[in-house]
């Protein structure tokens, strides 16, 4: 009982744990190797605790067969001396040696592993993160709670599947947000696999009355009645249910006396997913689904796989790399196999230590913070600091043709379990005059992205004003102009991370600035040019 006590408040006590764990595959390996060796530690202490227990059976099997013959016959039992002396031994020592093997507390060496680990263990903030990414992985890729229940999604290699618990806990976050949308959707899949035969520690009760509801927030006053008088049959002494019908029944013979009918028409057209700040959420998402895109036969036509030697550059003459038309307006390149697997694995190397939560640029302040529309971890890496990062940078250099020493330094991002980017655009506006002013380097006038892993399902590049969609392809690297040529913004620029649906997307981008460049990218006086 003691063991139990104390692992159940080590794994409540999480309030010191580190943050978005959700965000980074890379950490939550870690966490995978450190369960693991908990798991080893948990049955270490069984089978201590089995090897006690034996001792014990052993203890009551022996001392079971004396009394039993010593009880037939007591008097001529105890008249034999060895009987008698070995009685009072039992009773004076080997008893309380058997005591304190009861007593002997086995669980300290677990206990003690385990309170070490959890101050690296995920908190409520990082399980509710979590939470909200499948969320919006379910919004964004169109699938249904079953869906995401069975487990049967795009580009798996092992199935899990969701207990009605977990659908429970689904709802719950988003009833605590206020997304009854949600809270429906997933109460209504823990009720269906309750209702399927699956045992459960969450009873129908209680989620038919989260249930209920959420239903009736959306204004579907018909459902919410047909749920609460399911939940009263079941528990015909529910105090808030029994509240709830009286409600009910109110609301829908007022509203029956002023129309006559009581379809819920009028309220039902506020069910639909929670509205955001995104205008151009729904061009977005069809983006990332592979749905929307723009590129027509005949334009199609016009793009051209070739191979360039970067201006002549040395390192290219001789080997020259492939480039690859991915789109026209704006003008989008692909280089192929332009960074190796070495390489890659050397970047990673150096930049998963310092794997941050990815930060955006304020309009207002002009300081870097961190954004609920972007979620992964970053690192930032100098040329200094290895040779492979110094090649990179002259090779971005060589294949652009810009000045990279006044760029920013190389910044990596992993993407975990629902990472993404909105939409954004990587230039500042002429309502953001201070975005980079600190850099004094002006304008990010160009966009270098790496991509260093394969992503099984999701993860894409998409260009919503345009109707674009790049996909990850590990090795390659894409490359865009933010600015004209004259130095205004290119809107149709603006461009998403779509979220990760199955796999682990590692990127490194390079931002490139307009200072530098005056001599090998002229400035035109068309602001269009």
């Amino acid at each position: 009982m003691k063991f139990l006590v104390l692992l159940l408040l080590g794994l409540l006590s999480l309030c010191s744990a580190h943050t978005d764990f959700f965000t980074s595959i890379g950490h939550m390996t870690d966490l995978l190797n450190t369960e693991k060796d908990l798991v080893t530690s948990l049955k270490d202490y069984i089978m201590a605790e089995e090897l006690k227990l034996t001792k014990i059976k052993q203890w009551a099997e022996k001392l079971d067969q004396v009394t039993e013959t010593a009880t037939k016959d007591p008097e001529g039992f105890l008249g034999h001396p060895v009987n008698a002396f070995k009685l009072m031994k039992r009773l004076n020592t080997e008893w309380l040696e058997l005591e304190n093997l009861v007593l002997k507390d086995m669980s300290d060496g677990f206990i003690s592993n385990l309170t070490i680990q959890r101050q690296y263990f995920p908190n409520d903030e990082d399980q509710t993160g979590a939470a909200k990414a499948l969320l919006r992985l379910q919004d964004t890729y169109n699938l249904t709670p079953d869906t995401f229940s069975s487990g049967n999604l795009p580009g798996v290699k092992q199935k899990a599947s969701l207990t009605a618990e977990d659908c429970f806990d689904l709802g719950k976050v988003a009833y605590t947000d206020a997304d009854y949308y949600h809270t429906e959707l997933w109460m209504e899949q823990a009720l269906k696999q309750l209702d399927d035969g699956e045992e459960s520690s969450i009873d129908k009760v209680l989620v038919l009355d989260y249930l209920s509801y959420a239903v009736y927030q959306q204004g579907d006053l018909d459902k919410a009645l047909m749920l609460t008088k399911r939940l009263l049959f079941l528990d015909p002494e529910h105090q808030r249910g029994n509240g709830n019908l009286k409600y009910f029944e109110y609301i829908m013979a007022k509203e029956g006396n002023k129309t006559g009918v009581s379809d819920g028409a009028e309220t039902k057209a506020r069910k639909g997913r929670p509205r955001d700040h995104l205008p151009e959420r729904q061009k977005y998402e069809m983006l990332c689904r592979g749905e929307g895109v723009k590129m027509t036969p005949r334009r199609q036509k016009r793009l051209f796989c070739r191979y360039v030697d970067g201006n002549r550059s040395p390192t290219f003459v001789l080997s020259p790399t492939k480039q690859e038309d991915e789109w026209d307006k704006p003008r989008i390149v692909r280089y192929h196999d332009i960074i190796s697997d070495d390489e890659i694995a050397k970047v990673q190397a150096i930049a998963k230590p310092r794997l941050r939560r990815a930060t955006v640029h304020d309009p207002v302040t002009g300081q870097l913070t961190t954004a609920q529309y972007r979620v992964s971890k970053s690192a930032w890496l100098s040329g200094y600091e290895d040779p492979v990062i110094e090649k990179i940078n002259r090779r971005i250099q060589a294949l652009t043709g810009l000045d990279v020493s006044t760029a920013e330094e190389l910044q990596v991002a992993n993407y975990g379990m629902g990472g993404q980017y909105e939409p954004h655009f990587d230039f500042a506006r002429a309502n953001e005059p201070d975005a980079f002013k600190e850099l004094g380097t002006g304008n990010r006038i160009a966009t270098w992205l790496f991509y260093m892993s394969d992503v099984e399902a999701g993860g894409a590049t998409v260009f919503p004003e345009v109707g674009a969609a790049v996909y990850p392809k590990k090795g390659t690297a894409v490359f865009w102009y933010n600015l004209f040529e004259s130095g205004e913004g290119d809107y149709s620029t603006r461009h998403a991370a779509c979220p990760v649906l199955v796999g682990n997307k590692w990127v490194s981008n390079k931002w490139i600035h307009e200072r530098g460049q005056e001599f090998r990218r002229p400035c035109k006086l068309s602001e269009l040019e």
